[in-house]
């Protein structure tokens, strides 16, 4: 006979275990001011879920450390003193790869933005920015977020915007110059692939007159060939 089945208060129930926090962020802060950087340290020493593991004044100074300390996110500064701020990223990206860059600086030059995207930086902010957004945007870039100041965000999206109408708009054809009639004739038919004897009986000329017409065409285009010749011609719209 098999025991009688366990009444409700003897069957176990499950027990909820607690789950374990995700790690604090580990932040790293380089800036050449050292009450500015030490005051950003104390702004974000106050959030439980991030971590101060170092904090530098120079570029070079925050490549050596980043080796050792592995920080996940840098907030950095432009320019410093002996090296820049974008110069360092790139370094500490060899060294840490999976480590993400806000750069935190006065310079709302255009360059400096493009730089810093190019070496790796997700996150741009001007120092303008409210104490309060720091360790939002801190947060958004340790979980795989862009972070750009909107004054910089809108001048990246007017960079994007010319390059794709550039890009929209077809390349001017060449200027055509002071081409006579003759040469005009010959040209076009050159470029439809007619040797000089063709180029001859099609204009009822001898073969000698289109190889002067032809002499003249590449001199006035600045060209050395025939071939370059016919690819003007093109361009210019002489021939389809």
């Amino acid at each position: 006979m098999s025991p009688h089945p366990p009444t409700p208060a003897e069957i176990p129930l499950p027990i909820d275990e607690p789950s374990t926090p995700p790690a604090p962020i580990r932040v790293m802060v380089v800036d050449d001011h050292a009450l500015f950087r030490r005051g950003l340290v104390s702004v974000l020493d106050e959030e439980e879920d991030i971590n101060v593991v170092g904090e530098a004044g120079r570029g070079s100074e925050a490549v050596r450390l980043a080796a050792g300390v592995r920080p996940d996110v840098v907030l950095m500064d432009v320019w410093m003193p002996g090296s820049n701020g974008i110069d360092a990223c790139s370094q500490i990206r060899q060294a840490a790869p999976r480590t993400k860059f806000i750069m935190l600086t006065m310079s709302d030059e255009n360059s400096d933005l493009f730089d810093a995207l190019k070496a790796g930086a997700t996150g741009y902010l001007l120092k303008e920015i409210a104490v309060t957004d720091i360790a939002r945007a801190v947060r958004a870039i340790a979980d795989g977020q862009s972070f750009i100041n909107p004054r910089m965000a809108n001048k990246l999206i007017g960079e994007f915007a010319e390059l794709a109408k550039q890009e929209a708009t077809p390349p001017s054809a060449p200027a055509i110059p002071d081409l006579t009639p003759r040469e005009t004739e010959v040209l076009k038919l050159l470029a439809r692939s007619l040797n000089n004897r063709e180029i001859g009986e099609r204009l009822f000329i001898t073969e000698n007159t289109v190889k002067n017409h032809v002499r003249n065409i590449l001199e006035k285009l600045q060209v050395h060939s025939r071939t370059e010749a016919a690819i003007y011609a093109v361009r210019a719209e002489y021939v389809s």
